[in-house]
């Protein structure tokens, strides 16, 4: 599909990062934080969080938004961590990549964003209505 040529419903930010502290990325509060002040950063609103700590070593950090979400996975043992954030609507995603970089102290990363969405030809029909989806 050529990418321009799509409806955008929202951006999506894929974070790569490495040349992270093995107890950065082993510390499920940090990581927590992390997310905390990307939603801050961001303007997004938080619905719920999950961290959780594996055994031996990695933490993962999920937030459902109201816009979407953003999703922290970390790995210790290589200093490195993915990150994916997703918005819809007006918000813009990469004003939140900055609070995660600093926060975990990544000396590399790698961003790419994504368009996501659908054809305009796809868009037969108009949205629906809001009483629509209520009933």
């Amino acid at each position: 599909m050529n990418r321009t040529s799509i409806h955008q419903l929202g951006r999506h930010i894929l974070i790569d990062a490495w040349g992270c502290s093995s107890e950065s990325m082993n510390d499920p509060k940090l990581v927590e934080r992390a997310v905390l002040d990307s939603i801050r950063e961001g303007g997004a609103t938080l619905i719920d969080m999950v961290v959780h700590q594996f055994s031996p070593y990695g933490v993962t950090a999920t937030a459902a938004l109201a816009e979407s979400h953003i999703a922290i996975h970390t790995w210790p043992e290589h200093g490195y961590f993915a990150a994916d954030i997703f918005f819809c609507g007006d918000l813009d995603p990469n004003k939140g990549i900055p609070a995660i970089l600093q926060t975990l102290g990544s000396t590399h990363h790698d961003v790419r964003e994504i368009t996501r969405g659908m054809p305009h030809a796809a868009m037969t029909t108009p949205p629906m209505a809001d009483e629509t989806l209520s009933s």
